[in-house]
């Protein structure tokens, strides 16, 4: 009746098939109008999860508590020097700043005048004293660089220096060998053309610069426009301008880089829209070049492609209505949609030529097709809903959004192909299915022989399968699980790569553990109890900010003050130089340079040599004082902020609680009154047992503990608990479904036997190929059970329907199913293209899961048959 009741829907289709096709135009243009209007896009992979989950809630506790931290860009500024690195961070801090329209908040710790003027304080003793008797030695030196902080008084400044070691005998506090080499570094890469600028934090501090000394951070809080697909790309491209204005170029020796939430989301969507992209175009050209050979009709091509678009747009309109956005897993539904929809139309296209070749007229083979295909077409497409739909009860929000749309389009699928294809079948000149070739011709294909093959040797198949099925029990065990968030993001964006180099070099810690305390004496003594633990390397609250031993720090910054501050007081500007001032200053230097030459340093000599050298052959080509003027500004640009910032450290006064700048008050005690502890592991953390066991010793202490190593384990039991359950209900709907329709154990059991050996095979190549499982791939193995059950269905309901496996194998039913899975692995296959890896590993999941499902259906399946027939014979 079911199989009556299809036919006669078609039937009437094609009584009807203008009138069918124009609706479904009509209905095609409203769903792209309304998707291309409400299209949205959720880049966060924290959402993909429930907000129930108790972790979810803690995290959500701390961004309620702490909004400035949530929705930020981290603009990250690196300079070759680390006076040039202030003082571009200084510049545009102020600039954006004056972006009030795009920026509510702009936070530069090391910027902020609090810091700048109690700096010293926060260095240990032993530090201090270091730095102020260097400072105190330099005295005279800084002196003549605060009144003149030109090349004449640079130069006059190394000539006092040169001259005092020469009758000390001894170095002095300028490090003078170190300072010449960097002084001819600067002047070779002139010369050579290359940027090279003089580093005063170096010459001050008394040691080499450390990457952290070069580097700054600038943390906004962007306005974003929800009304776009790119909230946050206003914000990015004004501090983009500003750094260009400002001079922050490579050409200059900086570079400025963008990363953060903010810019990770909206990177990490640009990623998946490129490669998504770049998926549906290729996978839409594999599916038409697949179709034009199996089809070989060019009516049922194009016919099958519209239908193809007809529902895919229609999926994509329902998509947006039923859930309002995609996200970053969702997003993959178009491709699984022209992968999967395509099926039922080979089927159906294949059926159809099969009955035309038997004598049916164009109509009558259409009716014939979908009484003969629709149940099994029905019962894939329930099979296939059933998988997707099977993450629906789950906690994995990001698989359950993309099952209800996936599942729901294999209804549509099914719909458009049982009703726009047969009416654009019916509508096309030429429809009739081509006469079928000559048995022996038939006989002669390549497929032909390898169903010879798998019906002449049917033990000999079902042996070798059982025995690569045994090999991949012993290497399935060796499956990896990856559920790091980060791991999941394109490192080739600059947001990516930025954060990666970060966490590398120690400037950011990824896996630091927050905990929200209810005030601010309770976070102290969580701190406490926190820093106690074996695990744990540190635990800080703001009351760390207040630094220790400052009656004797305060004690040494005034004594320095003595000496340094007057000589820094007495400033008024320095005189403008006049044509040829350069180059007498540097024919008064070069001499005391000749004879540090003759010193016993060899370090000196050679280091006075140096500087000698490549200073004159600056002055050799003629441009003396052109060439002079550029080595100034390479030497002398990072000297006015050095200066002015040691002149503010020298007015360091008693800090306390309350004397805290508010901007780091506000990111570590709530309005409120809550409190931030932070917590650092002592060991490393990218082994997933050290992770366990710091985050478990960490909640025993605070259960409410949050932050990314949380995440990453409680995101991967979510994920094994959503997987095991979404495999359970799909492996049992499907069953009872296939006892209800096919009422035969043995039937049952035969769809579901290929289908449990592809599942092991696909893990085993998993695990030897190095792919590991997800937040992304997961969801592979439950739709490997709702997909692959179609070939199984149509084979075995085409068995029932002939005189076995060997007629089986001589229909277009196999035909069918060969070319059902080569679009679906050509459709997945194209996802593993994306740059972006969650969504890349998808695809390689998904189509090793296709790829070893059809071997399992079409050769094992029909040897599996082949056995049991003719046992049952004998």
């Amino acid at each position: 009746m079911y199989r009556d009741a299809l036919a006669g829907w078609v039937g009437w289709v094609v009584g009807r098939a203008r009138g069918v096709a124009a609706f479904a135009a009509l209905l095609t243009v409203v769903a792209a109008a309304y998707f291309v209007a409400n299209i949205e896009i959720n880049t966060s992979t924290t959402d993909m999860l429930s907000k129930e989950l108790p972790f979810r809630q803690h995290a959500q506790a701390i961004d309620d508590a702490f909004p400035q931290t949530d929705n930020t860009l981290v603009v990250v500024i690196d300079g070759q020097t680390a006076d040039i690195a202030d003082d571009a961070a200084l510049a545009l801090g102020q600039a954006l700043r004056q972006q009030s329209k795009l920026f509510t908040d702009v936070y530069d710790l090391k910027g902020e005048a609090f810091f700048r003027r109690n700096g010293l304080l926060y260095l240990g003793l032993d530090e201090l004293n270091d730095l102020g008797d260097r400072l105190a030695d330099a005295q005279p030196f800084l002196s003549t660089l605060w009144r003149d902080s030109s090349l004449r008084g640079f130069f006059g400044m190394l000539g006092q220096a040169l001259d005092h070691s020469r009758e000390s005998g001894a170095d002095n506090p300028l490090k003078l060998a170190a300072a010449l080499d960097a002084i001819a570094d600067v002047a070779e890469a002139q010369a050579a053309g290359r940027f090279h600028l003089f580093s005063w934090t170096r010459l001050m501090g008394g040691g080499e610069d450390t990457p952290a000394d070069r580097r700054r951070f600038i943390v906004v809080k962007p306005v974003l426009d929800f009304a776009s697909l790119q909230p946050a790309s206003g914000a990015i491209d004004t501090v983009r301008r500003l750094a260009m204005e400002l001079g922050l170029t490579k050409e200059r020796g900086l570079r400025v880089r963008l990363t953060g939430s903010a810019a990770l989301d909206e990177e990490e969507l640009a990623s998946v829209e490129t490669g998504m992209g770049l998926a549906a175009v290729i996978s839409l050209v594999l599916v038409l070049g697949l179709l034009t050979i199996g089809l070989r009709s060019s009516v049922l091509v194009v016919a099958n492609l519209l239908t193809l678009i007809s529902g895919l747009i229609c999926t994509a309109a329902f998509a947006i209505l039923a859930i309002g956005a995609l996200n970053l897993i969702s997003v993959a539904f178009a491709v699984l949609f022209i992968g999967l929809s395509v099926d039922f139309g080979i089927h159906f296209a294949l059926r159809y030529q099969e009955a035309g070749r038997q004598g049916y007229p164009r109509d009558a083979a259409l009716r014939e097709a979908a009484g003969a295909v629709g149940g099994a077409l029905t019962l894939c497409a329930v099979s296939a809903a059933m998988a997707f739909y099977a993450f629906l009860p789950t906690e994995y929000v990001g698989l359950a959004e993309l099952g209800l749309i996936a599942g729901t389009g294999m209804f549509i699928a099914f719909a458009a192909n049982l009703t726009l294809l047969p009416a654009l079948i019916a509508l096309a000149p030429n429809a009739a299915a081509r006469p079928a070739a000559p048995r022996r011709a038939r006989e002669a294909t390549p497929g032909a022989r390898v169903a010879a093959l798998v019906i002449g040797r049917p033990r000999t198949i079902c042996a070798a399968a059982a025995l690569f099925g045994i090999a991949a029990l012993i290497v399935a065990p060796r499956v990896q699980f990856d559920f790091d968030p980060l791991n999941l993001k394109d490192p080739n964006t600059e947001s990516v790569a930025t954060l990666l180099d970060l966490v590398r070099d120690g400037s950011r810690h990824q896996y630091k553990i927050e905990v929200l305390a209810s005030d601010l004496d309770a976070a102290t003594g969580l701190a406490a109890r926190l820093d106690a633990l074996d695990l744990v390397d540190k635990a800080i609250t703001i009351c760390d900010f207040v630094p220790a031993d400052q009656d004797e720090k305060l004690e040494i910054i005034a004594d320095l003050a003595l000496f340094v501050a007057p000589s820094l007081a007495r400033w008024s500007g320095t005189e403008a130089l006049g044509p040829g001032d350069r180059e007498a200053a540097w024919k008064a230097l070069a001499p005391k340079l000749e004879q540090a030459g003759n010193a016993g340093d060899d370090a000196l000599r050679r280091a006075a040599g140096r500087v000698r050298t490549s200073v004159s052959a600056l002055l050799d080509g003629g441009g003396a004082e052109v060439g002079l003027l550029t080595l100034e500004n390479r030497l002398l640009t990072g000297l006015p902020g050095r200066l002015d910032a040691l002149n503010q450290s020298l007015g360091a006064a008693p800090v306390r609680f309350e004397t805290l700048p508010a901007a780091l008050v506000r990111r570590n005690v709530a309005a409120d009154g809550r409190a931030m502890v932070e917590v650092y592991p002592k060991n490393d953390l990218s082994e997933r047992a050290e992770l366990r066991r710091f985050v478990a010793a960490v909640r025993e202490v605070a259960p409410n503990a949050a932050g990314s190593p949380v995440v990453i384990l409680e995101a991967g039991r979510t994920v094994l608990g959503a997987f095991a359950e979404a495999c359970a209900i799909a492996v049992i709907g499907i069953v009872i479904l296939l006892a209800l329709v096919l009422r035969r154990a043995r039937d049952v059991a035969f769809v579901f036997a290929p289908l449990l050996l592809a599942a092991l095979w696909t893990i085993a190549a998993a695990a030897a190929l190095g792919v590991a499982f997800n937040l992304a791939n997961v969801i592979v193995l439950p739709l490997l059970f709702g997909l692959g059950v179609a070939g199984g269905i149509h084979l075995v309901s085409r068995a029932r329907a002939t005189e076995g496996a060997h007629e089986t194998m001589r229909t277009s039913t196999p035909r069918a199913v060969l070319f059902s899975a080569l679009t679906t692995i050509g459709s997945f296959g194209s996802i593993s293209l994306s740059g972006h890896p969650g969504t890349a590993s998808m695809g390689v999941l998904l189509t090793l899961a296709i790829t070893m499902t059809l071997f399992a259906t079409l050769i094992f399946l029909p040897a599996l048959l082949a056995v049991v027939e003719r046992r049952g014979a004998a």
